[in-house]
């Protein structure tokens, strides 16, 4: 059974490399006993994404409801032939993640299947099931038990969640748009986003990355580098974002080039390093 296990948390570990190297570059500057439990929290949430996002030759809904029914089969059990949810099994069971926060990440990916204009409750519980709950999921890792600190980081923590989907919703409008019909933002019509629109969601983006740092500055010693690069990364696309004209944003995916994130790792561990951050 270790050798199942250790192979299963490996694959999720594939995966996130395959999938994010801003990620990839984040985990691998946690503490060593962070690793694997947060690439398993990945590479569960990237399969059920691949799921809504990519399967467009397949029954979407299908394959997700029989995911969600495997998930919660693996929870249960403690074991699954699917190996990325014996990893994520391994981990919900381990560290005690709420089966709330699982319930509510499966609902966005259900949201997903279905054309909807977001009003705000909509845009809200999106941003809490997609985003907020991961978070949350990887501070359970980071508290190895501690509830008290858990619920001191909770706000947060699910802050820079918000942040991250936020920025994500702004850099990915015209393939949302383009791709799949959607634009996440309440209120807001693709073809007449403005300026004035989007300075409007940088200053709502901008109050969750400065919440979620006061967060950033409080977590265990073996987790805050990894959380705060991850942060160092967003804030950099974020300023990309912020300088860019809202005509470009519906044009064009903005990146961050693979040089600038090692940059960025260097000047956070010479941060950290100086405890400077």
């Amino acid at each position: 059974m270790e050798l199942f296990k250790d192979t299963c948390l490996k694959c999720s570990k594939v995966i996130t490399e395959a999938y994010s190297t801003s990620f990839t570059l984040g985990i691998k500057t946690l503490h060593k006993k962070y690793h694997l439990p947060i690439y398993a929290i990945y590479g569960f949430v990237r399969l059920a994404d691949e799921i809504v996002d990519t399967f467009h030759a397949h029954d979407k809904r299908s394959l997700l409801a029989d995911f969600k029914k495997q998930t919660y089969e693996a929870i249960e059990t403690g074991l699954s032939l699917n190996p990325v949810l014996h990893a994520f099994q391994g981990v919900v069971n381990e560290y005690k993640i709420e089966r709330d926060f699982i319930d509510a990440f499966l609902k966005s990916m259900e949201m997903d299947l279905d054309d909807h204009t977001y009003d705000h409750r909509l845009y809200k519980e999106y941003i809490y099931g997609s985003a907020e709950v991961v978070g949350l999921m990887c501070l359970r890792v980071f508290c190895e038990g501690d509830n008290a600190m858990f619920e001191r980081l909770k706000k947060p923590a699910c802050s820079l969640g918000a942040a991250f989907q936020k920025v994500n919703f702004l850099r990915d409008m015209k393939s949302d748009f383009d791709e799949r019909g959607r634009v996440y933002f309440p209120k807001v019509k693709f073809e007449s986003f403005s300026n004035t629109c989007k300075a409007e969601i940088e200053a709502d983006i901008l109050n969750d990355f400065n919440d979620a740092y006061k967060g950033i500055l409080a977590l265990p010693t073996g987790a805050r580098m990894g959380v705060y690069l991850a942060y160092v990364y967003y804030r950099k696309l974020f300023c990309k974002i912020q300088n860019m004209p809202a005509t470009r944003i519906l044009n064009e995916r903005v990146r961050v080039p693979d040089n600038t994130k090692l940059a960025l790792l260097l000047g956070s561990y010479l941060k950290y390093r100086l405890n400077a951050i």
